[in-house]
């Protein structure tokens, strides 16, 4: 009750004991994983296993629910950090194959699951390749001589991930709304029941960019941002926990995702700082920003440094291990379960990496006008010959780089293998869903949820193995292709944007 307190007792020697184990085996778990199979995730579920109810029960319940309660805040964070860094530009090439890349996942999803459970399966699986991104490993995608980030095919790797996270964080809202239908409560109007969500989410994707760009952009770039100069980190994470704070409010009390809400407020926040030169937020760097009287870190900048180490280092391995928390391990191994397992995650693969034809079926139909293939700028050229030659020197596994004749043929069936690979990534969202069906409502069978945790756990490990072996030995050709690096515009010099 208020007004008492919250009596201090010593923690016993076992207790800390398991907390400092749990924590070690967390770092040591990832590290073994992503050295292995690629996957990090793979090892925090793992030891949440371990230590939580489904295997040895180490951790108290107590410690569980908290370790669950503050992994689920990293995903707030999560759609605004991603936000924060999407670059606008790079979405608009490729936007239309974008488009269908996004359409196809999702019908392909649907297909493949929806005969059993129908929906719950299909939003699981769906959001299994939506939520790809916003938590892929950091670095998979770079090879010894090219970041495949920065390519064309993964600009429409990013820009297809944005157009899905919002669908499926609709989705899993519709979900958790069916719970009430399935607890008996006939009252409930099944229509407004999953429309709700649908219409929460379009007036607030709708309303929250005109409000932006017409209301606050103006008021904060005229009357507020001159004044975070003299504050610099402090005032921009001041800012970043309102906004945050404000629009998850909104989504959970309009009927829509948080998550959805945390979106949103990473686009609020990348659009209202002024673009002007002379802007406080314009800066080179981050020593600039803090260096400089007249000029504020960004946004982005006091993520890096203030927020980015804690989610790393402890909102992502607690939310992973949570998961892990979840996952009815012994129940998973009967014949019967494996095999449907093994069945579905061969359905599930076909349907996620089926995407990737659109690259090859969108270079036959919208050929460019020049047959010649792209080439980046002079100086990349030179850079990259100049890594190329150390790298060869260095190594013989690049041998696979080599060009044939029909170069551009084949360059373009690689970035769509590419692509492919990279939809049959990680599934911990679709988890968290299909759990939301089977603990929350009564239209998933225990079978059925087994059958989708066996898979997309599965999928789980193939997607970064095969993403990192395509990197590994066909990066260069992929960055060189007509799917690879764009040009890059010239970058002013430090000194006009004192």
């Amino acid at each position: 009750m208020a007004g008492g307190f919250v009596q201090y007792h010593e923690p016993s020697i076992v207790q800390i004991l398991v907390i400092i184990s749990f924590f070690l085996f967390l770092s040591l778990a990832e590290w073994i994983s992503a050295k292995i199979i690629r996957a990090g995730i793979i090892g925090h579920i793992a030891v949440g296993i371990i230590y939580g109810r489904p295997l040895a029960d180490i951790l108290d319940i107590e410690w569980q629910q908290t370790f669950i309660t503050l992994g689920r805040s990293r995903r707030t964070h999560r759609p605004a950090q991603a936000e924060l860094h999407t670059e606008y530009a790079g979405r608009c090439d490729g936007r239309g194959l974008s488009d269908w890349a996004f359409v196809l996942t999702a019908l392909s999803g649907v297909w493949v699951w929806g005969c059993r459970d129908v929906y719950y399966w299909g939003c699981a699986v769906g959001y299994f390749a939506w939520y790809r991104l916003l938590s892929f490993p950091s670095g998979l995608l770079a090879s010894k001589t090219v970041d495949l980030g920065q390519t064309r095919v993964g600009s429409v790797l990013v820009s297809a991930a944005v157009i899905d996270d919002v669908v499926g964080l609709v989705m899993s809202s519709v979900i958790s709304d069916l719970g009430e239908l399935s607890s008996g409560n006939h009252h409930v109007n099944l229509g407004w029941l999953i429309g709700r969500p649908i219409v929460a989410s379009l007036g607030m994707s709708i309303v929250t960019p005109l409000v932006t760009k017409y209301v606050f952009a103006p008021l904060f770039r005229r009357y507020i941002e001159n004044h975070f100069a003299r504050y610099d980190h402090i005032s921009n994470i001041v800012l970043m926990a309102l906004v945050l704070c404000a629009f998850i409010a909104i989504a959970a009390y309009t009927g829509t995702s948080i998550l959805f809400g945390a979106f949103l407020a990473g686009t609020f926040l990348t659009y209202i700082p002024s673009k002007h030169p002379e802007s406080p937020f314009v800066v080179m760097s981050r020593e600039e920003g803090e260096r400089e009287e007249h000029k504020s870190p960004t946004f982005v900048h006091t993520f890096e440094r203030y927020l980015v180490d804690v989610q790393k280092y402890l909102m992502e391995p607690l939310f992973f291990a949570s998961i892990g928390f979840a996952i009815p391990f012994v129940q998973l191994w009967t014949g019967r379960r494996i095999w449907r397992g093994v069945v579905f995650t061969l359905l599930m693969v076909f349907a996620k990496f089926v995407v990737g034809m659109w690259v090859p079926l969108w270079q036959a139909v919208f050929r460019s006008k020049s047959d010649e293939p792209r080439r980046p700028p002079r100086a990349t050229q030179d850079a990259r010959r100049q890594r190329d030659e150390e790298v060869e020197a260095a190594s013989g596994t690049e041998t696979l780089n080599e060009k044939p004749a029909n170069e551009g043929r084949v360059t373009t069936w690689l970035s769509g293998l590419l692509l492919g690979s990279a939809m049959v990534a990680r599934g911990e969202i679709g988890l968290l869903i299909i759990e939301i069906g089977y603990n929350e409502t009564s239209y998933v069978s225990q079978e059925g949820f087994i059958t989708g945790v066996w898979a997309i756990l599965l999928n789980t490990i193939i997607g970064p193995v095969s993403v990192g072996l395509l990197v590994k030995f066909y990066g260069k050709r992929i960055g060189d292709g007509e799917w690879g690096l764009q040009p890059q515009e010239a970058q002013p010099p430090a000194g006009s944007v004192a």
